[in-house]
């Protein structure tokens, strides 16, 4: 076994989980999920079927992440953080087998006690504030906070806050990477 697991998570049968992950305590990895590369699972953690997680995936403590649910590489989910899968769940109703699918892009940081509604993706180095509730498609790079989520910026793929000149070129403190604000109000690297 080239992964770690803790002696008190449960993995089961049929689980695709690749070299460097960690797996801590009081995990439940349910069969047929795929935990990629490098991945990091903070304990009391639950991986459901089918749920895809690219390479370097941080989740932190207490996050369930329901059938359905796709991370591309490099994404972090925050403590306690939030997927849900059925938009009309009730008790006395079957809807095994009607799960919406949402896509979390590589690079997004999704903050502590966040909720995503299902069937609403989450851009490329999108960040989704502490506490926010996610009820409609985030774009790449964006920042959004507050119940329901609002847009109220952009994001660096390191970060941080861009600030727009009047060309509608931001840089990143920490990289110095380049961004355009598009026409189509967009955000895009430019090097």
């Amino acid at each position: 076994m080239d992964y770690f697991v803790h002696e008190t998570a449960v993995i089961d049968d049929g689980c695709n989980i690749k070299a460097g992950a960690k797996i801590w305590h009081f995990c439940h990895i349910m069969p047929g999920c795929t935990i990629n590369e490098g991945c990091n699972i903070g304990q009391n953690c639950v991986v459901f079927p089918n749920v895809v997680l690219g390479k370097n995936v941080k989740v932190q403590n207490n996050v369930s992440i329901y059938e359905g649910v796709i991370c591309e590489d490099d994404v972090f989910l925050g403590p306690s953080m939030v997927f849900t899968n059925v938009t009309n769940p009730r008790s006395g109703v079957n809807r095994r087998g009607q799960y919406s699918r949402t896509k979390v892009g590589k690079g997004a940081s999704i903050g502590a006690n966040a909720t995503i509604v299902c069937g609403h993706d989450i851009g490329q180095y999108a960040f989704i504030g502490a506490g926010a509730v996610v009820t409609k498609t985030v774009p790449d790079y964006a920042l959004v906070v507050g119940n329901p989520a609002k847009q109220i910026g952009w994001m660096s793929e390191y970060g941080h806050r861009l600030e727009f000149n009047s060309e509608g070129i931001a840089t990143c403190k920490e990289s110095g990477q380049e961004y355009r604000f598009t026409e189509n109000k967009a955000v895009i690297r430019i090097k």
